[in-house]
Parts: C-alpha cells; sequence; structure tokens
C-alpha cells in the first residue's frame, strides 16, 4: 500500500481525537497524485474530500482492505502494524506546531528511503513540505 499522512513538526497528528488542521490544496494534491487509483480512509477522514471522488474508499478498518498500489490516508496513529505492508509513504508536513495527543508511532527516516521533498502553498498554510518515501 501507499500511506499518505499528515504532520506537525513534532509528529503531531492529532488532539482530542479530531485532525490538527486540513487544507484544501493539500487534498487537491492527494487527488492530483493517486489520479484514479483506489484511496482509503476513515470515514471520518472521507469528510473532508466533498465531493466524493469515485475512487474514495471509507472504512474504518481501512488500513487492512487496501491491497497493494492503493492509496491509504491515515489520519490517526497506530500506524506501525500495518508497516511491512507499506510500499511508499507520502508525508505532508505542516510546518507547525500544533495541539497533539496522538502523535506519529514511527520514524519514517529510519524505515524509509526519501526519495523527493517539495514545498508548495496551502490554502491555510503559508508552506506546506510534501516528502516522498520508499523501501
Amino acid at each position: 500500500m501507499k500511506l499518505i499522512l499528515c504532520v506537525d513538526d513534532k509528529g503531531g497528528m492529532a488532539f482530542h481525537g479530531r485532525r490538527q488542521s486540513m487544507d484544501r490544496l493539500l487534498r487537491a494534491d492527494v487527488l492530483a497524485m493517486v489520479r484514479e487509483a483506489p484511496i482509503w480512509m476513515t470515514p471520518y477522514s472521507a469528510k473532508q474530500f466533498d465531493p466524493v471522488p469515485v475512487n474514495l474508499h471509507p472504512a474504518e478498518d481501512f488500513l487492512d482492505q487496501a491491497g497493494a498500489g492503493e492509496y491509504c490516508f491515515a489520519e490517526f496513529p497506530p500506524l506501525t502494524p500495518w508497516l511491512d505492508r507499506v510500499e511508499r509513504l507520502v508525508v505532508y508536513r505542516w510546518n507547525r506546531v500544533y495541539p497533539a495527543d496522538a502523535r506519529l508511532d514511527f520514524d519514517p527516516t529510519a524505515r524509509f528511503n526519501l526519495d523527493s521533498m517539495v514545498e508548495f502553498p496551502g490554502s491555510s498554510h503559508k508552506i506546506l513540505t510534501k516528502e516522498v518515501y520508499t523501501r
């Protein structure tokens, strides 16, 4: 699977069961990257995507449902139990520190190789960073 996630500068992902932030241009970048490939996520995450693309598959067990080569957009840890299935990792960085009580539970640089990094302006963030890792 190809795992997509968003983190703050301290690896924060969520606070009190909610995402830290969201950004319209980040979502557009995700959809442009995914194109027509299946993308799995929780029903909570799917609510960000309006209109909902036909290739978006909401499911509570989305990490189990995703097949090889399919994308998963994850907003909450734990993710470590599924890392052996991850062939590509896309990390979007908010380039800020937000309140967080749920943090990324692995170090991407310890398990993957950084292939590319690009910065781009967001709709609600001055600069977003997109890092793409492979095994």
